[in-house]
């Protein structure tokens, strides 16, 4: 989804969000939409590399943060019912997913892959945590 598409849904939302910021909770999905197709890509490559034996906790790393991520934008792209708790459960979970992956990630200086899915994870941990601390 679009960063215009994600803000649009938001905006086009019949009923209120119950003072969530808007513009931390846009940032924040689109930043786990990005983050999960950026370490599902990391991770097949990865598994393209020579040394894939090597790479074995950074694939392990990626698929993770992918799949967090992923239910962190499905569940928050949801707002009938929204529970405060399970949010901020799941952008703890976040954050520490794209904290661990990115740490992995970023020990794979000779992988511009691996690189690449670093500067994502950092971005997505800290839409989480921005969007995390608005909600107090």
């Amino acid at each position: 989804m679009s960063a215009l598409k994600v803000k649009e849904m938001l905006d086009a939302y019949p009923a209120a969000l119950g003072g969530v910021d808007r513009e931390k909770l846009t940032a924040c999905i689109e930043e786990c939409v990005s983050c999960a197709q950026v370490c599902t890509a990391c991770a097949d490559a990865c598994l393209s590399e020579e040394m894939v034996d090597e790479l074995a906790d950074c694939v392990r790393t990626d698929l993770d943060c992918s799949g967090i991520c992923t239910t962190t934008a499905a569940v928050l792209s949801r707002h009938t019912g929204f529970h405060a708790d399970v949010a901020r459960a799941l952008l703890t979970a976040c954050a520490t997913a794209c904290r661990t992956c990115g740490e992995e990630c970023a020990h794979h200086t000779q992988h511009d892959h691996c690189q690449i899915c670093a500067e994502s994870c950092r971005a997505c941990e800290d839409a989480c945590e921005a969007l995390l601390a608005s909600l107090g």
